[in-house]
């Protein structure tokens, strides 16, 4: 028996099932290949290569007129055209990144094989191999995160870019696109912020160096790494002698430079007042990722010639005022920014400037401080609330207007006696001057702002009335209910305050101020309109009334001193000024601008004695307003509702009788005509006048609004 049996020899294969199988194979590798290809080719088509040249810069700003104003929050990028950038930084950036980028079509096949082989040998993956192109495409597009898809992809994407770009325009937009480290994009940007020139004057040291920042540019920031820094210039200038760029002396001579940036300070982000304004409102309109992709365009209501002439008054005026034998504070030209930060406030002499259109309700102008880079407090809005004082009666006395009450009616201006007025206790404030006078027509409260007059009118006015129409006006929602307020003993901001007044040029309607009238996205489409919203909130002929009275504050009252500081417009407009002449305010109006001032110090403290408003901020409020009018040329202010003169009686605020002509308090005046008395005076009795049988016999009997004693009112006994 055989224990071994001799095995046959196996048949061999034939040549088809041989190489059939490698074949199949082969084929089922490329058919993968393609069809990965075909896959992201396909999803390479679906990106916009719009969004490869489309770069946010920071946001626009535009003036009333259209024309950029300033640039606020997104990408801090200036975007240059290549004949505007080094050639030494185009030759280190080719060295450095892509020496082939000319040879190749968006991949680098040649690198991509170097890389891998390096990796492979050193059992990492430190060396990449992606071509400037690749760089660009994922720098533009949201492509994914690092792993092999997003590399394929960006392959992919970076041929699409080859074929809808020239080299040139891929090469400027890269040096556009790029970020190098401390905030900064673009070349422009970077040479600027390191080294406080533009591109093109870049060095080759300098070039070098900003090409070495693209791979790390935070760990190589020259500010913060000067050594780093060097030795990735010198790698770059090894490489450009490598590929000769330059010879080794040029090379020597570049590396022989020290690194030593002379940063240039960029522009801020808020670079003023108004700009802090627009910024505020910017938050509270869009999103904060709207905000920072940038490349918004903002349309304001500014207009440069009215800030720069509110900026500059400001400035002129608070000097003069620090000059005078009697001020006795620090002067703002002594000042010194601590080492340590910034004040929380000023110890110098601060105010604030604000203009709105009235018939827009748009801020044309918005000062907020003296000095932006001292102090970003923007003293011009909340919470940068201060005591209004006088500058609050005309709504006081516009509401008395409202009930029935005139201007000639007879008013008290004595002392307030104890209990005379409801609620307020003792309290018995005094007039400014300290002197007291008789009865006097209540238009003298308001020209000559007399606080003991004033404090009866609103004592006519009435308490709850007073305290709702703050509210209505946006001055304040947390008024005290107190017979103080009558004189503007509550706090509110400048804006604001300002916004109000424009009731009185516009017939009793408030207009929502406003700073931003439009805003665009990217693509110039609007994502946002001003509402340009408004509602009634004073009586207009209660309006008008106060008005006119406020006119005459500017000709013979407590602004009279405007017409000697060369103002001749027609305007109307009310001083303020608080305790121990702390603020002082003015507000006034023409029929296109209304502008309000106030000035102080951050920590309240007397100013000067005697500081009143019309000496302190009368002054700038004329300056403002007459650079204004060139602008905005006022007109008369003229009544928006029909007029007509009575004679009425000064004690019955009722159409006159021959026996308030024989008592000497029937007077003439003119009124709108739905504030025209609907019946004759009952006190004085006799017959009604000429004018007085007119209008009874026109206007149908009414209850009186008048139903009440006015003897108390009126100081009698």
């Amino acid at each position: 028996m055989k224990l071994f049996a001799k095995r046959a020899p196996a048949k061999k294969s034939s040549p088809v099932w041989r190489w059939g199988w490698k074949i199949l194979l082969l084929l089922l590798v490329l058919g993968s290949a393609f069809g990965v290809f075909l896959f992201y080719w396909s999803w390479a088509q679906t990106f916009d290569m719009k969004k490869v040249g489309q770069m946010p810069e920071r946001n626009t700003v535009f003036d009333v007129d259209g024309k950029v104003y300033s640039r606020l929050a997104g990408a801090n990028r200036l975007i240059v055209p290549l004949n505007e950038v080094s050639p030494a930084f185009i030759d280190a950036l080719l060295a450095r990144e892509d020496t082939r980028f000319y040879q190749h079509n968006g991949i680098d096949f040649y690198g991509v094989g170097r890389a891998l082989v390096r990796d492979i040998v050193s059992h990492s993956a430190k060396e990449g191999a992606s071509s400037l192109t690749q760089q660009l495409a994922r720098n533009s597009l949201p492509l994914g995160g690092r792993n092999l898809s997003r590399k394929l992809l960006e392959a992919m994407v970076a041929m699409r870019i080859e074929h809808e770009f020239t080299k040139q325009q891929i090469l400027e937009l890269y040096v556009n696109r790029i970020y190098f480290g401390a905030g900064c994009y673009g070349i422009e940007t970077a040479s600027q912020a390191y080294f406080g020139k533009s591109a093109s004057k870049l060095n080759l040291s300098e070039a070098a160096t900003l090409a070495g920042l693209i791979r790390s540019p935070n760990r190589f920031s020259p500010l913060k790494n000067p050594e780093g820094a060097a030795i990735q210039r010198d790698t770059v200038l090894a490489r450009m002698v490598e590929l000769k760029k330059i010879t080794l002396a040029q090379a020597q001579q570049a590396r022989a430079a020290h690194v030593n940036p002379h940063p240039k300070k960029m522009p801020m982000v808020q670079e003023n007042y108004a700009m802090d304004a627009v910024q505020r409102d910017l938050n509270m309109l869009l999103t904060q990722d709207q905000i920072d992709q940038g490349g918004l365009y903002i349309y304001t209501t500014l207009d440069p010639a009215v800030q720069n002439s509110a900026t500059q008054a400001l400035e002129s005026t608070l000097v003069k005022i620090e000059h005078q034998s009697n001020f006795r504070h620090p002067l703002k030209a002594n000042y010194k920014t601590p080492e340590d930060g910034e004040d929380t406030s000023m110890p110098y002499l601060e105010g604030a400037v604000v203009v709105i259109d009235n018939g827009s309700g748009g801020i044309r102008a918005l000062v907020g401080g003296r000095d932006y880079t001292q102090s970003k407090f923007n003293r011009a809005l909340p919470p940068a609330n201060r005591q209004v004082g006088s500058a609050f009666k005309p709504f006081v006395y516009t509401l008395a207007f409202t009930n029935g009450l005139l201007p000639g009616a007879a008013v008290s201006d004595g002392p307030l006696r104890p209990g005379e007025i409801d609620g307020a206790g003792n309290w018995s404030p005094a007039n400014s001057d300290g002197t007291y006078g008789g009865i006097e027509p209540a238009s003298y409260g308001l020209i000559h702002s007399r606080n003991t007059m004033s404090v009866r009118i609103g004592q006519f006015a009435g308490l709850d009335q007073v305290q709702k129409i703050t509210n209505t006006l946006n001055l304040s929602d947390k008024v005290p209910r107190t017979p103080a307020i009558y004189i503007g003993s509550f706090e509110t901001n400048l804006k604001d305050l300002t916004a109000a007044y424009t009731t009185f040029p516009n017939a009793g309607l408030r207009k929502q101020s406003y700073i931003i009238e439009r805003i665009d996205d990217q693509d110039h489409k609007p994502i946002y309109r001003a509402a340009h919203l408004s509602l009634p909130a004073l009586d207009p002929s209660a309006a008008w009334m106060t008005s006119q009275l406020m006119e005459q504050v500017l000709t013979r009252g407590t602004a009279a001193s405007a017409r000697s500081l060369g103002f001749k417009l027609p305007a109307a407009g009310k001083t303020g000024t608080t305790n121990d002449y702390k603020d002082a305010w003015f507000l006034g109006y023409t029929s296109t601008l209304t502008c309000g001032v106030w000035v102080g110090f951050d920590q309240p403290t007397t100013i000067i004695p005697h500081g009143y408003g019309a000496a302190l901020a009368l002054p700038v409020w004329v300056q403002v307003m007459n650079k204004g009018a060139a602008r905005y040329p006022p007109k008369p202010l003229e009544p928006t509702m029909p007029q007509a003169r009575v004679t009425v009686c000064s004690i019955s605020n009722a159409l006159a009788t021959t026996g308030c002509e024989m008592s000497g308090t029937a007077y003439e005046i003119v009124l709108p005509a739905d504030k025209v008395p609907t019946t004759s005076c009952s006190v004085h009795g006799g017959e009604p006048t000429q004018f007085a049988q007119r209008f009874e016999n026109a206007v149908p009997k009414a209850i009186p609004k008048l139903l009440q004693s006015f003897r108390k009112f009126f100081g009698g006994r």
